[in-house]
């Protein structure tokens, strides 16, 4: 079967972008990731956004609005899909499955939220409809990881200063990343010590534990693997793996993150590698307890260790495994829909070698763990360098 290849992208800036319209917050990365593939609107034959919404914004019918990009998009067929958090890995999924199905041979694959319309009570309201509504319905994300990182520390120990350095970790990468919405350096001390600037949110989950509410947008060319000796760059999926958990919490066991394992182990048996054998991977540290618990995930450390992947330099930007490097969900931001498609062009830049401050040289085989709920949908993107004619 034909593979889809990753042939160009565009990425807004994340931060608090409240004067730009959602249809321009789409236009811009859209524009950009054409001309860096180096095609036309016209060369795209179908169009799929990642876009969970849950009444962030008024636009519940956001697909066509890809089309405003350029008038040559007309008649061209616009789908958008949900997923909570990997929406805009639900997205692209999408668009490679019909690339390999031969229904297209060009998809243009954007992820799109604003979330600056809602204040933080409000946003928080809205994601917390991506919970199992009968058991879960009225809590937080925020206060559904806390309940996790409670039950990890009650069963591990107290891991407060790893979560601590991941946060720091996270923060530093993103100094490197014009796109990141904070590129500011944080000390451990500050991350771990409770204080006015550094409240308990939901305990033991501390402010700088979370992960941010961003706007923003990101976009992404795919094309039949056959196509890619025609543009300057090509990344090919060696392996993509859906994975879908329970909805209920009660109906897992929260402190195995099954449905994120099962996702990495079928994605790794697929692609016929180990976790080790990867040269940077891009995860979703919705929360730094999610970050520390996908390390376990992934198989870098045993269940409960997960800590051992931090303290040993594996995970670090100089580490075997640089995890995060363009500062994650933590640091660059976390615009919901287009968190996914944002992973994806961050991991494509860095096996093409255009990842600027942020490249980790020599990559050429890179992962995407992206996750939507508490480990209910999951994605997990093997992705490797393809040669083309310079």
């Amino acid at each position: 079967m034909v593979e889809a290849t990753i042939v160009g992208w565009g990425h807004t800036a994340f931060g608090n972008h409240a004067d730009m319209a959602l249809e321009t917050l789409i236009a811009q990365p859209v524009t950009e990731a054409l001309a860096h593939a180096g095609i036309e609107a016209g060369d795209v034959d179908g169009i799929w956004m990642g876009h969970f919404n849950a009444g962030l914004v008024s636009d519940g019918f956001p697909a066509s609005l890809a089309l405003q990009a350029h008038d040559d998009f007309r008649f061209t067929p616009a789908t958008r899909l949900e997923n909570a958090c990997a929406s805009g890995s639900a997205a692209l999924y999408a668009a490679r499955e019909a690339i390999r199905a031969g229904s297209v041979r060009c998809a243009l694959v954007v992820g799109v939220e604003k979330m600056s319309e809602k204040d933080t009570a409000g946003v928080a309201e809205a994601l917390g409809h991506a919970a199992y509504q009968p058991e879960e319905g009225g809590l937080s994300f925020p206060q559904i990881f806390g309940r996790i990182e409670e039950s990890y520390f009650q069963a591990h120990g107290d891991q407060s200063e790893t979560l601590a350095r991941i946060a720091v970790k996270n923060h530093a990468n993103a100094l490197k990343n014009p796109l990141a919405q904070i590129r500011k350096a944080v000390a451990f001390e500050f991350c771990n010590t409770v204080s006015e600037k550094n409240p308990l949110v939901a305990p033991p989950l501390r402010l700088t534990d979370c992960s941010l509410i961003s706007d923003g947008a990101a976009a992404v060319v795919l094309v039949s693997e056959d196509m890619a000796g025609e543009f300057a760059r090509a990344v090919r999926f060696r392996s993509a793996v859906q994975v879908n958990d329970f909805l209920p919490m009660s109906r897992r066991d929260m402190l195995r993150f099954e449905g994120p394992a099962a996702a990495f182990a079928r994605a790794f048996e697929a692609a016929g590698i180990k976790a080790r054998d990867l040269d940077v991977a891009e995860v979703h540290d919705c929360f730094t307890i999610a970050e520390l618990m996908i390390y376990e995930a992934m198989g870098l450390a045993p269940p409960g260790k997960g800590r051992a992947a931090l303290e040993s330099g594996l995970v670090a930007p100089d580490g075997a495994l640089p995890v995060n490097l363009s500062g994650g969900l933590k640091a660059k931001g976390h615009p919901v829909g287009a968190t996914g498609v944002s992973m994806h062009a961050m991991v494509a830049a860095q096996l093409a070698g255009e990842a600027g401050e942020m490249q980790r040289p020599g990559a050429e085989l890179g992962c995407v763990f992206n996750m939507g709920g508490s480990g209910v949908a999951n994605y997990c993107s093997i992705l490797e360098a393809v040669e083309v004619a310079r």
